[in-house]
């Protein structure tokens, strides 16, 4: 076993199995959050880069093995994770954990023949979480192409809060108005969380002034989100139509979704075999075989004219290359997948518009489980969002007992600075808070912060 600890942590003990793009970023992340991690991989190689660079235990061998299991400490664990590139084996290291230790298990599963069962292997498998990638990434560029207008759009309290990110433009009605004056000017109620400004971001007080060009993040009930943004004379039509570049797993979803909504679709895909698969699955969308990156074949097909545009092929620099063709050419809502993380930074100098991260959506869904299993103080963690490359958290958690947080005016909460409490969801009610309203026992609150690793709601006060 490769690694040594440097401390004791206090935290979870975790085991995750697979060592890709989602593996790293989740030892990344539970490392900075000081769990107590042991990776498990068939690569020696992968294994001894990443014991390399964090503090934690390696081993290498078959994550569904029962010895390799027993020898990374299973008995002992909290977690396993299991994110190989097999679903299967995901599933059976799971299955395996569960039999010898009393441990919760996460696998990620990505087939769609599985994914229509998901309910049904969680519960029989005892598992925790089933979480797919590609269709969470679905998901989420669906809710753009819903509200063309936003760069991202994150989802809450059931559906019933969204948080919407969108760039002020040119001549808009918020350029040079301070937060408190829009409260006064505009009749629906939402409130900006964050707020970014060349390259810095801060959670603002009523006394920020707002500028064109500045990328904000507001939430608002989800019922009114089209009327406040109509308010501000910014678009709010869902798009009529989009074209898709690559006809994988993500594509599928996708178009799954996107008919479903009315939205007429048309994938383009290389590989013919893949193409007559697709026709069957999606008989109502317009599947093309062909090369995706020929600027000929874009136009012959109607990249001029196109409402939406999703470059989804499996290479990054494919999809970026296409998102700055397409800007060129059309005024077409363009949402680009982007599997690395690692140059984030540059991506967005490029000002792509919408970026998806299919391995960030994975990460933080588990890295909100491995939170709320850790907190011991009954306020879980329901959900959890990363926003501006990760420089800012939205948390939103459940308030099972009473605490120091809960039963008071906000305003005589003495909060950390750069804390913001976003909303109350009292029975399925969002309330946009003011200082005279209280944290109940029963609501959801979410949080929006630039602090990291906050696990329980209490975390939010001095």
């Amino acid at each position: 076993m490769l690694g040594t600890k440097k401390t004791t942590k206090q935290g979870l003990k975790i085991i995750i199995v697979g060592c890709g793009k989602v593996g790293s970023t989740l030892v990344e992340q539970l490392c900075r959050e000081g769990h107590d991690i042991t990776i498990i991989d068939t690569n020696s190689n992968r294994i001894q880069e990443i014991t390399n660079l964090y503090d934690v235990m390696g081993l290498t061998g078959n994550g569904a093995s029962y010895s390799v299991q027993v020898e990374a400490g299973i008995k002992a664990t909290d977690l396993l994770i299991a994110v190989t590139g097999s679903d299967e084996l995901n599933l059976l290291c799971c299955t395996v954990a569960k039999q010898v230790a009393d441990c919760a298990a996460i696998a990620r599963v990505r087939n769609p023949d599985y994914s229509k069962e998901v309910g049904y292997l969680r519960q029989k498998l005892g598992l925790a979480m089933i979480i797919n990638p590609e269709l969470e990434a679905a998901r989420e560029i669906a809710r753009i192409l819903y509200l063309p207008t936003a760069l991202e759009v994150n989802s809450f309290a059931h559906g019933q809060a969204e948080l919407i990110q969108f760039k002020i433009p040119e001549g808009n009605a918020l350029d040079g108005m301070t937060i408190a004056r829009l409260d006064q000017n505009i009749p629906i109620k939402v409130l900006i969380c964050a707020l970014e400004r060349e390259g810095q971001v801060q959670i603002p007080s009523g006394d920020s002034v707002l500028r064109a060009g500045d990328v904000i993040s507001f939430v608002a009930p989800r019922s009114k989100i089209r009327g406040f943004l109509s308010n501000i004379a910014v678009k709010t039509h869902q798009v009529k139509n989009t074209m898709i570049i690559g006809g994988g797993k993500a594509a599928y979803y996708l178009a799954s979704q996107l008919l479903h909504m009315g939205i007429s679709v048309k994938i383009i895909e290389q590989n013919k075999a893949r193409c007559e698969e697709l026709s069957l699955l999606l008989p109502k969308a317009i599947i093309i075989n062909g090369d995706g990156t020929d600027g000929e074949l874009l136009k012959e097909e109607g990249i001029e004219y196109t409402e939406s545009f999703v470059p989804l092929t499996g290479i990054d620099e494919e999809n970026i290359m296409l998102t700055l063709h397409a800007r060129q050419v059309s005024d077409a809502k363009i949402i680009t997948k982007v599997n690395r993380t690692t140059f984030r930074n540059v991506i967005s100098s490029l000002d792509l518009g919408s970026v998806i991260y299919p391995r960030q959506i994975t990460s933080e869904a588990i890295i909100a489980y491995v939170r709320a299993k850790n907190d011991s103080k009954n306020n879980n963690i329901e959900t959890l969002y990363h926003l501006f490359n990760a420089q800012v958290e939205a948390i939103e958690f459940r308030v099972d007992s009473p605490s120091d947080v809960t039963d008071l005016p906000l305003k005589d909460l003495t909060l950390k600075e750069q804390v913001l409490i976003a909303f109350i969801n009292r029975n399925g009610s969002i309330i946009i808070p003011s200082g005279q309203d209280s944290i109940l026992v029963g609501d959801t609150v979410m949080v929006v912060t630039t602090h990291t690793g906050f696990d329980d709601l209490q975390d939010i006060l001095k």
